[in-house]
């Protein structure tokens, strides 16, 4: 096992700069992913740390060593790419053992690799099959395989489930998670599913623009995002933004909208009408109170558990959750309220928690 650390790193194409100040450590035996938006840089920044893209500037330490201008060979790093990679002609026991082979093992000691390999991932009974002859869940695996022969200090994953179906990805996300605890390796796991980072992460790097947005552990990143771009990109339905203003009296204080007004809780309010309430879809109540808003309902979409219902609060799209089977229909005007602890409040101009 063995750590990371980016210091001070950026890259760029030319003129045009992908990546801007990347400042990481990554602990011995961690399991981080980096997810972001498409071309946020993760996957730049996970083939730098490969060797396949060169360093424009900064550190990238391996293990105590500057590996800057260490070959990726040198490295100790295996990586796991979105395709399989597979050789057509190899049956999946060659695949596995093609590096050990290339690198002059002896038979037997490739025979062991390929057999302790192929027990962690439950490939036995496909040894024998060529890629053709195997699903994409397995051909991901014998990819995998191939790695675990490598005995790296790190693992890379680059995307790896982004080419099978919804019910092949929960069941390879349980299968990568199960491996990282029997081998206890460091992982840098890259995806722009956010559900992938929740689920499988010890701790999640946001990336947005070619910068760290909030590195910190799932729910952590749930509960107390850093700015409005890490509260949307996580979570799933993602949260909602309503516009309107803080009022103040008698030592209590509102969000108040065109739609109707949420009690805050040991908030601060100014006045302004630059401010946003950040709610997630769960965080929904039914029910007029007090303080409530209401959702002009354009939308509602049954999902046997849950119902989902999409609209509009005073001109700002919402998505509310409920776990009741509701009586609603587009048309209808949904009151609605929000416990006061649930409500994170963004300045509308930066983006920043108030």
């Amino acid at each position: 096992m063995t750590d990371v650390q980016f210091r001070n790193l950026s890259k760029s194409f030319g003129h045009h700069k992908i990546l801007e100040d990347i400042n990481l450590d990554i602990k011995s035996g961690e399991f981080v992913v980096l997810v972001g938006p498409s071309g946020c840089g993760k996957s730049t920044l996970l083939r730098m740390l490969a060797g396949l893209e060169t360093i424009t500037s900064g550190d990238l330490v391996i293990g105590g060593t500057r590996a800057n201008d260490l070959p990726p060979q040198k490295r100790n790093i295996a990586m796991v790419f979105q395709s399989y990679a597979l050789f057509p002609h190899l049956k999946a026991a060659d695949n596995i053992g093609f590096g050990p082979k290339i690198r002059g093992e002896t038979r037997a000691a490739i025979e062991d690799k390929v057999k302790k390999a192929s027990g962690v991932l439950n490939l036995f009974s496909y040894l024998d099959r060529y890629p053709r002859q195997l699903s994409g869940g397995q051909r991901q695996r014998v990819a995998m395989g191939r790695a675990i022969v490598r005995e790296p200090s790190v693992f890379l994953f680059d995307e790896p489930l982004s080419n099978l179906d919804a019910q092949l990805r929960v069941q390879m996300r349980t299968e990568i998670k199960a491996l990282h605890q029997r081998l206890r390796s460091t992982i840098v796991y890259v995806t722009h599913d956010q559900i992938e980072a929740m689920t499988m992460a010890d701790r999640i790097v946001v990336m947005d623009h070619g910068r760290i947005q909030q590195v910190g552990q799932p729910l952590e990143l749930y509960d107390r995002p850093a700015n409005k771009f890490v509260a949307g990109f996580i979570g799933s339905p993602s949260m909602s933004f309503v516009s309107g203003a803080l009022r103040s009296t008698d030592g209590k204080s509102w969000f108040e909208t065109k739609a109707g007004r949420l009690a805050l809780a040991g908030k601060a309010a100014s006045g302004g009408d630059t401010v946003e309430a950040g709610i997630r879809p769960e965080h929904f109540l039914i029910g007029a109170a007090d303080d409530a808003i209401a959702i002009d309902v354009d939308v509602v979409e049954p999902t046997g558990s849950e119902t989902h219902v999409y609209g509009s609060v005073g001109g700002d799209t919402v998505r509310a959750v409920f776990r009741d089977r509701l009586q609603v229909k587009p048309g209808d005007r949904l009151p609605v309220s929000v416990d006061p602890r649930n409500i994170h409040l963004f300045d509308k101009a930066t983006g920043l928690p108030l």
